[in-house]
């Protein structure tokens, strides 16, 4: 298990796992009143959080499913990535996706945060990729059935 430093100027619990197998936190809106999202409207909403991931991590920032099921709302930049020098607040960026207002009250859980490794790499210029059999199949080369 990795240790990440937090600190929570907000008045919401830390994120916890939901279960022992949850691979990601849920964050809470960290809100002095409730915010109105209306359709197709968005919103940086505060947790109250500040994290010092340990560097070759990052964090992910990720809807939650059943408020994009239930209510048509998402994380508009899906994932959205925190880096491990980042010091500032984990804000999350909501989107009303839906035809009717939704409400975003305090402490509401808005989106999961799974924290993951992840590599840097050094672009090689080349004049020509290998053969693959997949070659340059793009979006939905493989059909729909």
């Amino acid at each position: 298990m990795i240790q990440i430093n937090i600190i929570n100027k907000g008045h919401q619990p830390l994120p916890a796992y939901a279960t022992p197998q949850s691979a990601g936190v849920d964050l809470r809106a960290n809100l002095d009143a409730d915010v109105v999202l209306k359709p197709m409207q968005r919103h940086l909403v505060p947790t109250g959080l500040h994290i010092a991931l340990p560097v070759g991590f990052e964090a992910q920032i990720r809807p939650r499913s059943g408020l994009a099921l239930k209510h048509g709302i998402t994380v508009l930049n899906s994932p959205g990535t925190v880096d491990s020098d980042y010091r500032g607040e984990v804000m999350v960026l909501l989107v009303n996706l839906s035809d009717t207002d939704f409400v975003i009250r305090d402490g509401e859980r808005i989106a999961q945060m799974v924290v993951a490794r992840h590599e840097q790499v050094a672009f090689h210029l080349v004049a020509s990729l290998d053969e693959t059999e997949r070659g340059e199949g793009g979006y939905g080369h493989t059909g729909v059935k």
